[in-house]
């Protein structure tokens, strides 16, 4: 058994993958214990999981071999280091850093010590998004012309949703910054890094909700446009993924939380494609979730895989980084007002 304790508790989607390791003990996960700076927050995650609160960072590390990093991001940099010099293995949860130095000590980190490192994306390990990569990668539809992902969540109805850490600059920038990083990922996990991004932002419902919608365009070297839309005050959706290609398109419906959660139209497929000369849409027989939970709890044996040698990385530091510096991109072009490389040095000031 890989005994794996959790490094913080402010990042909810550990209950949903850590729950599965305790229940399905086949995994080969032994979730030893957890960890926060939050004394309180600790003793409330680990009693939900029924597992120990530890006292120390350093009590935690000395009784495991791995840990999930869930803190708040601003303190994944110093957790990683801390778990990597300890020569522990370690999941990341997103997005990686606030700033592009802070991913530079973690990928550092990880390669000093040499130990098994993944950042935790669900986007890549839902069934239906690795489909759409399939057919992309083997060509059957052609050539990709435009690609589309919308992303979106109903942070303006959550009560008391300006009062969390995940609007607080020192520990999470802003719901853009946060959340467009799951898209945005997805994007350079299926098609690799883009040359140049313009990207718009705005604040639409609570000003203490900073960026609560943006729209960026990526446009890649072969003249492909990505476009990544994020609406955070979206209180109803369907479609999440469209891709036009030279021989057809792809569609994805219920791709996201917001979706997930609503009724849905009886026989209505979740990933369907069409082929040009195809008498009709193929559907892709995969089952969208019956609710956004799923894919969360769907992470805990690919994790766990990893973990024990049998596959490789969810994403690996650099690929982290990466994406890290496309959604720091956004920001500068926001700022700039116009098109920007995601290559330039500015980024590592943002």
């Amino acid at each position: 058994m890989i005994k794996v304790g959790i490094i913080g508790f402010a990042h909810g989607h550990v209950f949903s993958f850590g729950g599965e390791w305790i229940a399905h003990p086949e995994y080969g996960v032994e979730l030893v214990g957890g960890w926060d700076r939050d004394a309180a927050r600790s003793a409330d995650g680990c009693k939900k999981l029924g597992i120990r609160s530890f006292e120390t960072l350093d009590e935690l590390l000395a009784e495991v071999s791995a840990v999930a990093v869930t803190s708040e991001t601003s303190l994944h940099a110093d957790y990683v280091e801390k778990a990597a010099d300890a020569k522990k293995d370690i999941i990341l949860y997103k997005p990686m850093a606030l700033h592009m130095d802070e991913a530079d000590r973690i990928v550092e980190a990880v390669r000093r010590n040499g130990v098994k490192f993944t950042m935790g994306w669900q986007s890549r390990t839902d069934p239906q998004n690795i489909r759409m990569k399939e057919i992309i990668q083997d060509g059957s539809l052609g050539k990709v012309c435009h690609y589309r992902r919308r992303h979106g969540l109903a942070t303006h109805l959550w009560e008391g949703f300006e009062n969390t850490w995940h609007t607080a600059p020192a520990f999470n920038r802003d719901i853009f910054a946060d959340d467009s990083a799951h898209p945005i990922d997805m994007m350079q996990w299926m098609f690799g890094m883009p040359e140049t991004v313009s990207c718009e932002m705005t604040t639409m419902v609570n000003p203490r909700v900073p960026n609560d919608n943006g729209v960026a365009l990526f446009k890649y070297a072969d003249g492909m446009i990505a476009e990544i839309s994020c609406g955070f005050t979206t209180s109803a959706s369907e479609i999440t993924t469209e891709i036009y290609l030279t021989g057809g398109s792809i569609q994805q419906y219920y791709g996201d939380a917001t979706s997930t959660a609503l009724p849905r139209p009886e026989g209505q497929p979740g990933l369907k494609w069409f082929k040009n000369g195809d008498p009709d849409w193929t559907e892709s027989g995969i089952p969208s979730p019956k609710a956004h939970s799923e894919r969360l709890k769907a992470q805990a044996l690919p994790f766990a895989r990893y973990l024990r040698g049998e596959s490789g990385p969810v994403c690996t530091a650099e690929e982290g980084r990466d994406s890290l510096r496309l959604v720091l991109a956004c920001y500068l072009s926001a700022r700039e007002g116009k098109r920007v490389s995601v290559w330039d040095e500015r980024i590592r000031k943002i």
